[in-house]
């Protein structure tokens, strides 16, 4: 638990609310390690803080399911099994694939220029071997598309979703980018939207991330 410091308290945030936000972030970006126990005394210590708002933010964080307690041993930062991940692509096949026909039909032509240029900010990232300039334009990517698609009740259910999302991003990026596939796929997804081809645009999204479910499974194989 040696990566986490003393919190900032800046602003008006409850003191729980800057403790679970900060502990969230670091078990999201791997700083707490799946099956790392959550001990709430090394925890205060470490972010300057009493054990209460720790011991509020482990049981928030349990509710969200990246905690899990074990009875008579305590918090453990839950881990993320294939069955969670291929559960989690499939969900989010259907909504990529509707996300990228709508916005093939409600994409302004500004957008679509931010769009193009994530892309080619992405394939520079591919070309440079730089996973972490990858994930980022990844993430601006998607959001990009799910934001033009202008449904605010489909950008409420995918953002139920991010957590799931972000903590195996790393994972089938680092992957999956050993290939050209991920820049071309993205391309032609980009490339159907402009065209407003909605039909088109939403079978590739869906292919999209299909591909990126059987390119993991590939690799859970290929480890055992």
């Amino acid at each position: 638990m040696s990566n986490l410091q003393n919190l900032k308290i800046e602003g008006f945030k409850p003191l729980r609310e800057i403790v679970f936000e900060n502990l969230r972030e670091a078990i999201l970006e791997g700083r707490l390690e799946p099956g790392q126990r959550m001990m709430e005394i090394q925890l205060a210590e470490q972010l300057g803080v009493s054990r209460t708002p720790v011991r509020e933010a482990i049981r928030k964080l349990e509710l969200e399911g990246l905690v899990i307690m074990i009875p008579r041993k305590g918090a453990y930062v839950a881990d993320v099994s294939v069955k969670d991940i291929l559960e989690v692509l499939e969900i989010r096949a259907v909504l990529e694939g509707l996300a990228a026909s709508l916005a093939a039909e409600r994409m302004t032509e500004d957008e679509m220029d931010q769009l193009e240029l994530i892309s080619y900010q992405f394939k520079q990232s591919y070309e440079k071997d730089d996973t972490e300039g990858m994930i980022e334009k990844d993430v601006e990517f998607h959001d990009c598309i799910f934001n033009s698609a202008r449904n605010e009740k489909l950008n409420q259910i995918v953002q139920g979703l991010r957590e799931q999302i972000y903590r195996f991003r790393v994972a089938y990026i680092s992957e999956y980018n050993k290939s050209k596939a991920l820049v071309e796929e993205h391309q032609a997804i980009l490339e159907a939207i402009s065209e407003r081809d909605t039909e088109k645009a939403n079978e590739l999204a869906v292919k999209h991330i299909e591909n990126l479910g059987s390119q993991l499974m590939e690799s859970v194989h290929k480890s055992k």
